[in-house]
């Protein structure tokens, strides 16, 4: 979402790298040039002056420390400002402990996928009793999709109702005099989208906010509308007091000025980001590791907490260590680097990757280099899977030609084992990491 933005700064930054000390002069053309590329990225006007200004008040008069650069000094200024702007994410996670969850946004942005998702996380994450209830009786489809997803999920929905008289104020009222509605631990609402914002649409939410009396009021923002989820987001806030946002399409190419104007315009945090188009693709919305994305910073913590999720912890634990480890377990380890989403899902979140994007492309790393790699596993013996060592030249010969790939393919996978072997080895002399590692996870809230 942030390559445009972070494209940009790196530039300029990199323009620092032979600068020996920051003086005035550099310090104004750099600020500046980041004005320039806050702009280009679609950062409302504003929200660039406040950040320039801010960011010069904190750099005006500080004197670069021996060890460290003007590019270093000025990076981490910039780091800072960026947390800064988009606040605290502390309370996101109070949203699992709320009763009642109204979902507001146009159509067209998300908005009943991510009503599906939120009530996933909350029954997945926190064991939440979650009923899902739609609208939007204008587009009887958004009906049948958050019904479709819901019970796919396993989640109970609202379906006492009546698409040929019921409206939106109709069904409110319905739920709320429920007795059923009592074993819930979080009702979330799904409310119509327009195309636009209008008079109608605006009394009609707000109705309906008075009918349900929400805990929480969630803007769902399409992060690829630049300065028109801006000026969306103002709209709603001053309508319905709205408590959060979640940015929809984070994974898109858009310029990212979205997410740096939208928590400045409202005053409202950014509680949640949706990252893909899988049910589970909603996370925590964590600035400081959005600020260190757009520097080129790296994000290894939330791939970690990617992989440690509850799907893949039965896997995770089933993987051997040390002596143990074999060619079977490296199956199992390429497997969960597809459901990671490849090799490509997982170079994303690694530091520098943007300045390494050009080398990657003329290297043609592929996703489905892992594909041929579990089929050249599968083309061996049970016994070659158990005892690498068995692999001598003709083995590998007849490997290869059963899945179809040059023998110089074997050969780099089974390099590849020897290195992860090392590193499965290295988790067997602790036996207590994996433990720790997976206990973390049944224990979080």
């Amino acid at each position: 979402m942030f390559a445009n933005l972070s494209q940009k700064l790196i530039s300029v930054f990199d323009s620092l790298r032979k600068r020996g000390v920051l003086t005035e002069e550099i310090l104004d053309t750099t600020i500046r040039e980041i004005r320039i590329s806050l702009l280009e990225a679609d950062v409302a006007l504003s929200v660039t002056k406040t950040f320039t200004a801010n960011l010069k008040e904190r750099l005006v008069g500080q004197k670069a420390i021996k060890s460290t650069t003007p590019e270093q000094t000025i990076v981490k200024a910039v780091y800072d400002e960026i947390v800064n702007l988009l606040g605290d994410s502390s309370d996101s996670l109070a949203v699992a402990h709320k009763k009642s969850i109204l979902v507001a946004g146009l159509q067209g942005t998300g908005k009943t996928t991510t009503t599906a998702k939120l009530a996933n996380l909350l029954k997945m994450k926190f064991g939440k009793n979650v009923l899902t209830v739609s609208l939007d009786t204008y587009r009887p489809a958004a009906i049948d999709q958050l019904q479709k997803l819901s019970q796919k999920n396993g989640i109970d929905f609202f379906d006492d109702l009546d698409l040929e008289k019921d409206t939106p104020i109709s069904i409110a009222k319905k739920v709320s005099n429920s007795q059923n509605k009592k074993k819930y631990d979080t009702i979330i609402y799904d409310t119509a989208g327009r195309l636009h914002i209008d008079a109608e649409m605006m009394n009609e939410i707000g109705q309906i906010k008075k009918i349900v009396e929400p805990d929480e009021i969630l803007l769902v923002i399409d992060s690829m509308m630049g300065q028109d989820a801006v000026n969306t987001a103002r709209a709603f806030h001053e309508e319905l007091a709205v408590t959060g946002l979640i940015l929809t399409r984070i994974d898109g190419d858009s310029r990212g000025g979205a997410a740096l104007s939208a928590k400045f315009v409202t005053n409202c945090q950014i509680k949640f980001i949706c990252t893909g188009e899988k049910i589970g693709d909603i996370d925590v919305f964590h600035p400081d590791r959005i600020a260190s994305k757009i520097l080129d910073k790296g994000d290894i913590l939330s791939f970690v907490e990617k992989a440690m999720n509850e799907e893949t912890l039965s896997e995770i634990q089933d993987i051997p260590t040390g002596k143990n480890f074999d060619l079977n377990g490296m199956e199992k380890y390429l497997k969960q680097m597809e459901k990671l989403g490849g090799i490509g899902g997982f170079l994303k979140f690694l530091p520098g990757i943007n300045k390494l994007k050009e080398q990657l492309q003329q290297a043609n790393i592929s996703d489905k280099t892992l594909a041929r790699q579990i089929a050249i596993i599968r083309s061996m013996t049970k016994l070659e899977r158990k005892d690498p060592k068995l692999l001598n030249a003709s083995r590998r010969r007849r490997i290869a030609a059963g899945c179809a790939q040059p023998v110089s393919e074997v050969n780099k996978l089974l390099k590849q084992f020897d290195q992860i072997k090392t590193m499965m080895s290295k988790l067997a002399t602790n036996p207590d990491i994996m433990r720790k590692m997976t206990g973390s996870l049944k224990n979080r809230p």
